[in-house]
């Protein structure tokens, strides 16, 4: 399978500007039919609180454009959209469309950044999700989500080969992003692809760096600093003769990972 992180500079709070510049590079990349597409966390508006003004429903702007997208390129689309919770704060989500244009998943970040004040604009989501592609067991999650392992635990549990992480991760932790990913990816015996922004908005500067990592940690595509398509071929049955030749996973104590739904 061929997944494609698309690396945009966000324009702030601007939906129709961020779906024309995805839409331009993605026209640019050469991706077969069944491709998987990421786009970053919030890719339509950027990193913002502000719950009332970005925030959508399911059949909303945004998540008509992924639909379309997805039906128009004949590929997979996996975007971070703002929903509405019950209790008034937004949703952090990963939806995720098919080719033909059906919305199959979709996903709530399980931890909000509390020290940039996400906790209180946005409710934490209440469990991993998992769900099936082109014969991969994926998981999704968003940003600071990376920095808790447990949650990739209770994925892997689960026989989760493919996990996706959607950010807008600054360029002051770049290393962070880096190294996390690559962890995930190494002691889950997992492919990881990260999708970032790049960029600045209000606040931060963004460094890009969307990553596609395999099961022993190595980087098999680096998207850089600027707005990019970087993809890569991805290979189940290689994965599969890796987790049999060093059956680490085999080692997992009941505990790991319990804690998480």
């Amino acid at each position: 399978m061929i997944v494609a992180c698309c690396q945009i500079d966000i324009v702030w709070e601007n939906k129709p500007a961020n779906h024309d510049r995805v839409r331009a590079l993605i026209d640019g990349a050469s991706l077969s039919a069944g491709s998987l597409i990421l786009l970053p966390e919030m890719f339509s508006t950027g990193f913002s609180m502000d719950v009332a003004r970005i925030s959508e429903g399911s059949g909303g702007e945004s998540a008509a454009f992924l639909s379309e997208l997805a039906r128009t390129r004949e590929c997979h689309v996996l975007g971070g959209v703002v929903a509405r919770g019950g209790d008034g704060r937004g949703r952090n989500e990963a939806v995720l469309f098919d080719p033909a244009g059906r919305e199959v998943a979709r996903y709530a970040k399980l931890h909000p950044f509390s020290f940039g004040g996400e906790e209180r604009h946005y409710a934490a989501g209440e469990s991993v999700v998992t769900f099936m592609l082109e014969g991969w067991t994926v998981a999704p999650f968003i940003c600071y989500d990376l920095r808790f392992p447990e949650a990739f635990r209770a994925a892997v549990r689960r026989n989760v080969e493919l996990f996706l992480v959607i950010a807008n991760w600054p360029a002051s932790r770049q290393t962070h992003w880096i190294t996390l990913l690559q962890a995930r990816a190494v002691e889950n015996q997992a492919y990881v692809a990260g999708v970032n922004r790049c960029g600045r908005d209000p606040r931060q500067s963004y460094m890009g760096r969307s990553l596609i990592i395999d099961p022993r940690g190595r980087i098999l595509a680096d998207g850089g600093g600027a707005e990019t398509v970087v993809a890569a071929e991805l290979d189940r049955d290689s994965l599969l003769a890796y987790r049999r030749e060093f059956p680490a996973l085999a080692d997992m104590r009941p505990h790991d990972g319990s804690d998480v739904a």
